[in-house]
């Protein structure tokens, strides 16, 4: 399959609400520098910029969000930053950009990536790349799929034939899908090692992934199919009008779980992290000698574990462990460690507040 016809879509649009309070509507944590000089967008283009060129990345977000990341990926042609009309979650936003990129090209080759993932390894991330797009070109619906190295109940889990190996550059069936487990059942799908975590990303041609989603999700896709073309002058009034009715689902409940046609790559150490909370964060800084993360400047008696950011601040801690201090001029966020998944619910409460200026 020739690499001119392959794309990259990467999905911007979440808000992050796990990094409340850095995080709000308009800067989630897509957009947010946390590892580094670049925002977490920003390093997905660039781990994928040596395989695929500016004009054939497209980027799927929302209003409040265009805008910012023109900013930070100004190579990418501005029309192909595409703006839900409403948030109706993977399937669609990824029906849309398939329905517009296959009338352009209909040989078309897409690959698909979480704006917000911290990858270590881009070299070996890159030589992913060739078998998925490949098993793609080939009718696949493809997926990438990370080796386990815990027993996560956060993810789901991809179950591929017995004997199927990390690294061995080339898909294999994937056999099911498995919801997020138990920590018993996550124990046993680590021990057996052919489960691996559903990593998120998609590989597909853009012909066979519409013919997917008539199949399994019909009423979405014809109103997807009644879209113009992007350069016609009705796409904006037209989208505005069919979007918010298109079924509010992921790809992976409306296609990926029910299709038949569904491979992997089982992938092995690409540094991989979803960065889901801000203890996934924590895990990825150095510590001091004893385990603390701190962007601050830190004076910390009888105290371990802990991350702290606090702009300019300087931050005291006695006696605490395993806390998370995230400090902005307007909310201060204290939690455990422990508890960082739930920091989501805050937003929540927040919203059923009408705290907007928080949100």
């Amino acid at each position: 399959m020739p690499s001119s016809r392959r794309y990259a879509l990467i999905l911007a649009g979440g808000r992050g609400t796990r990094f409340w309070p850095r995080s709000r509507t308009k800067t989630p944590k897509q957009l947010l520098r946390f590892l580094g000089e670049r925002s977490l967008l920003q390093e997905t283009y660039q781990r994928l910029r040596p395989s695929i060129p500016p004009e054939r990345f497209w980027i799927l977000t929302n209003e409040h969000l265009r805008g910012a990341i023109a900013r930070q990926l100004p190579e990418v042609p501005r029309r192909q930053i595409l703006a839900e009309p409403a948030q109706r979650n993977t399937a669609p936003c990824l029906g849309l950009a398939a329905h517009l990129i296959h009338g352009m090209d209909p040989d078309a080759v897409l690959g698909v990536f979480p704006a917000d993932h911290h990858i270590a390894r881009s070299g070996a991330f890159r030589r992913l790349l060739a078998p998925a797009f490949r098993a793609a070109g080939e009718g696949k619906l493809c997926v990438v799929g990370i080796q386990p190295r815990w027993a996560e109940t956060g993810y789901g889990y991809l179950e591929f034939p017995p004997g199927a190996e990390a690294d061995r550059r080339e898909a294999v069936t994937v056999l099911s899908f498995r919801e997020k487990p138990v920590i018993e059942k996550a124990r046993e799908y680590l021990a057996a090692g052919r489960f691996f975590w559903n990593s998120g990303m998609f590989f597909w041609r853009a012909d066979v992934f519409l013919e997917a989603l008539r199949r399994h999700l019909p009423r979405t896709a014809a109103l997807l199919a009644s879209a113009p073309s992007l350069g016609d002058r009705r796409f904006a009034a037209r989208l505005r009008e069919i979007y918010p009715r298109c079924e509010n689902i992921s790809v992976d409940y409306a296609v990926m779980e029910k299709a038949d046609n569904v491979s992997g790559v089982p992938a092995g150490d690409i540094g991989w992290n979803d960065l889901g909370s801000w203890n996934a964060l924590y895990e990825l800084l150095p510590k001091d000698a004893q385990g603390n993360v701190s962007l601050s400047e830190l004076a910390a008696a009888a105290s371990s574990g802990n991350y702290v950011e606090a702009g300019g601040k300087t931050v005291a801690l006695v006696g605490v462990r395993d806390l998370v201090v995230v400090d902005t001029p307007d909310a201060l966020l204290v939690a455990s460690r422990e508890a960082a998944q739930q920091v989501g619910e805050v937003v929540k409460l927040l919203e059923k507040r009408g705290r907007r200026p928080l949100l």
